[in-house]
């Protein structure tokens, strides 16, 4: 089973979702199919089967879930004293040298990645490409959308 790097904040957001799917929306459900089923004839009963194929999702996201924090390997980079490089878990600060663009991004695991909250995969094209670098490097980063070049401005462990 391979571990999977989770920053401490990602493994906390995944145990509050474990916690609301299993608490709040597995009770809910089974109140949904319960309801549906009260109404008679099951093969007719489109809430029914809308309310099964609910479960079916609740229940596969939580088993998923397990399955992540059971192989998380849990990285806090607030107890890492590596300064300056690029490393799991460290937010960097960049500057689009193209565009002047001031940008930064926080590197994470698979399940936390939300580009639109800056959260990039460790594994990403800007992911592979800034990790190991250091502070005041030049980077050429190859992504879908062309060739980016950065400015490495700062790196910190937050």
């Amino acid at each position: 089973m391979e571990k999977e790097p989770i920053t401490s904040n990602g493994l906390k957001k995944l145990e509050e979702e474990l916690i609301f799917l299993k608490e709040k929306k597995r009770p809910e459900i089974v109140a949904a199919i319960a309801e549906a089923r009260s109404h008679g004839d099951l093969k007719e009963n489109a809430e029914y089967h809308a309310a099964k194929e609910e479960q079916s999702h609740n229940e596969g996201r939580i088993t998923e879930i397990n399955d992540i924090i059971a192989r998380a390997n849990v990285i806090d980079v607030t107890k890492l004293n590596n300064e300056g490089k690029v490393i799991f878990g460290s937010t960097v600060y960049l500057e689009d040298l193209d565009s002047g663009e001031k940008i930064n991004y926080k590197i994470v695991g698979k399940d936390e990645a939300d580009l639109k909250q800056k959260l990039i995969f460790f594994q990403s094209p800007i992911g592979k490409g800034l990790i190991g670098k250091n502070k005041s490097d030049l980077v050429e980063i190859n992504t879908p959308s062309g060739t980016k070049n950065f400015e490495i401005k700062d790196v910190k462990y937050i």
